[in-house]
């Protein structure tokens, strides 16, 4: 990469950097308030509020006014009617509350989510939990950290010794709660324990820190994962298609582990389940 080009990155990342503190302050302030305005998408789980979309909004806007040409992929300007289309454009991905049904319940364990796409390429990842100030930060080849202070995954390998995170979705489409509960039931057995959170972003996030070795879901975005594909390899983790193949951005599939054998090991025992639409 050309120094003008790091130059640029330098420029991208302190501003969005400013801009996701300002946001994290909305969302602190909001997260408390049992009155939310609330609307629901695909299902009465699939959830926004008026926080997620003025979040959005000031992410988008403040960018917009700031680099000329950027383009955007946000989840609610995409629920709204936007385009899902990642060019070789500067591309933001944005999930302004990933974790609403958690915001919306005043669970602490949300989070906003912004990556940097340069050439189809995350170049800047950002995941940011302000309720317990667990920021969250990568660009590409300087390595992940939280708060500051650099992280790696676990490495962990082996099932047995595996903490794994799942999620049961924002979908109660009898197939897909089919695999959900199959898949439990399969890794109850073998792994070392399972966590469900409810917030994709930061079940990646907890795996790039080494709080947790591994995860996968069915029924994700491309939003709910940008930020946390740059965090995880970053710190030393692996990215793949469920199935053990290479990660496919629009496929609504992910898996991620602390290392490569674990990764295998997963896709291996886990049931398959193949979300339509894509992206």
């Amino acid at each position: 990469m050309s120094g003008d080009e790091n130059h640029d990155l330098d420029q991208y990342y302190d501003e969005v950097i400013s801009l996701v503190k300002k946001a994290g302050d909305i969302v602190k302030e909001k997260t408390l308030n049992r009155d939310k305005l609330i609307e629901t998408k695909s299902s009465d789980i699939d959830l926004v509020t008026e926080t997620d979309q003025e979040v959005e909004k000031l992410l988008i806007d403040n960018l917009s006014k700031k680099f000329n040409g950027h383009k955007f992929i946000g989840e609610e300007t995409v629920s709204g009617g936007g385009q899902c289309i990642l060019t070789d454009a500067p591309t933001w991905i944005i999930d302004p509350i990933d974790g609403t049904m958690n915001f919306v319940h005043s669970f602490p364990h949300s989070c906003i989510s912004i990556a940097l796409f340069v050439k189809q390429k995350p170049m800047i990842g950002i995941i940011y939990n302000p309720m317990l100030n667990q920021f969250f930060t990568a660009r590409k080849g300087k390595g992940a950290f939280l708060n500051g202070k650099k992280i790696t995954v676990s490495g962990k390998k082996h099932l047995s010794e595996a903490l794994l995170m799942f999620e049961l979705g924002t979908s109660r489409e009898p197939e897909k709660q089919r695999v959900v509960s199959e898949n439990q039931d399969i890794l109850m057995k073998q792994a070392h324990g399972l966590r469900s959170l409810g917030s994709a972003a930061l079940d990646m996030a907890m795996v790039a820190c080494g709080a947790a070795d591994a995860y996968f879901e069915y029924g994700i975005h491309i939003w709910d994962i940008a930020a946390g594909e740059l965090l995880v390899t970053e710190a030393g983790g692996v990215i793949m298609d469920p199935t053990g193949g290479e990660l496919d951005r629009f496929s609504r599939r992910v898996l991620i582990a602390s290392s490569q054998e674990l990764a295998e090991k997963l896709s291996q025992i886990i049931v398959q389940f193949y979300p339509a639409p894509r992206d």
